[in-house]
């Protein structure tokens, strides 16, 4: 009888281990998706700023310039439900505006386009690797969230289910391939 007690408590005990490695592991990748969150918002952030620079220092033409400001602001702007939407538009404007490479020879021709036109360029390169890393993230955690374990334990406690960053992400390619 106290041999039966004492395998069930050893279950019992590595069960709870189990479980409790589980809800770390899980904690730690929420973790890791709000450092990601921000590492993309970091980025988005520049990307408009820079885009939002280049726009107002008079070197694209002024068509290009008021599509360009009116897109930046708009990503910086964005409320949360918004902002995927808001940073697509930024990209398509981006595209637009450099999607040939004399527009991008006429930035940096201009004082100071040099350096303005490699910013935005590694600023558009950085966006879309960070979004990877930020949806990796919430891939790895909505798989681990929809075990059964977890459900069943409620390991993942209050912590609402984490969403992807979906967005048009695609970089101009007259301005990559100037920058590379």
């Amino acid at each position: 009888m106290t041999a039966t007690l004492i395998w069930i408590l050893v279950v019992l005990v590595a069960v709870g281990l189990y479980l409790s490695w589980t809800a770390g592991r899980l904690d730690r990748l929420h973790a890791r998706i709000d450092a990601a969150r921000a590492a993309l918002d970091a980025q988005l952030l520049r990307r408009a700023s820079v885009a939002q620079e280049l726009a107002t220092s008079g070197v694209l033409d002024p068509a290009a310039s008021m599509v360009l400001y009116e897109a930046a602001h708009a990503a910086r702007q964005a409320e949360e439900e918004l902002r995927e939407v808001a940073e697509s538009e930024l990209s398509q404007a981006l595209r637009a505006v450099f999607a040939d490479a004399p527009q991008v020879d006429v930035v940096r021709e201009a004082p100071g386009g040099e350096a303005a036109a490699h910013e935005l360029a590694e600023a558009v390169r950085r966006v879309p690797m960070a979004r990877r890393f930020h949806n990796d993230a919430v891939g790895a955690a909505r798989r681990l969230r929809e075990h059964r374990k977890v459900r069943w334990f409620r390991l993942a406690g209050h912590a609402p289910f984490p969403p992807a960053f979906e967005m048009d992400d695609e970089p101009p390619a007259a301005l990559v391939e100037r920058a590379a």
